[in-house]
């Protein structure tokens, strides 16, 4: 449901604050020994995943936004997530700190998306790539739906872990 008449900034927030409880509930109960499990050698633990989506919060779409609606002529940072999740060894921290830390800097973006008045949402940048543009509209929208894609990683994360009790039975009459 999408109040066409709230502000883009709000109805993301609320679109944020809703992907928040559903990360927090998907994370907040997984056993400590098991968020550095990873399900198949090329594929993210939660861990992983919980720092990635900390990474994004802190030094991607928030950043970029504000950085496009306040100085669109300022460069944005280099990012290299795949990198950092593996740099900043995030399959071994403790599943607890990196939720809390996930969630503490979500509530900072939610008030900060709630605090702007008026943004320009048309506001458009070349990406560092070169390739394209992005409007400050397409950035936040991509932020809502990157939890998307992740709180989908994060489900097939713990089908992953709650179907070894059951070989040899299959799944896929779910999918």
């Amino acid at each position: 449901m999408n109040d066409s008449s709230a502000p883009l900034q709000l109805s993301s927030a609320e679109h944020l604050s809703r992907s928040l409880a559903a990360i927090t509930a998907l994370c907040e109960q997984v056993p400590e020994d098991q968020g550095s499990v990873r399900p198949e050698t090329d594929s993210w633990s939660l861990n992983e995943i919980l720092g990635h989506l900390l990474d994004e919060e802190r030094e991607d779409f928030r950043a970029r936004i504000q950085l496009l609606l306040e100085d669109p002529c300022e460069e944005w940072p280099a990012i290299d997530p795949e990198t950092w999740v593996e740099e900043r060894q995030y399959r071994h921290r403790s599943t607890r700190e990196l939720l809390r830390l996930f969630q503490d800097e979500r509530q900072r973006s939610i008030g900060w998306l709630r605090s702007l008045d008026d943004p320009d949402w048309y506001r458009e940048k070349e990406h560092p790539s070169g390739s394209f543009s992005l409007r400050a509209g397409d950035l936040l929208l991509s932020w809502v739906a990157h939890d998307l894609a992740h709180i989908k990683q994060l489900a097939r994360w713990h089908l992953s872990q709650n179907a070894e009790g059951f070989d040899p039975f299959r799944d896929d009459y779910a999918f």
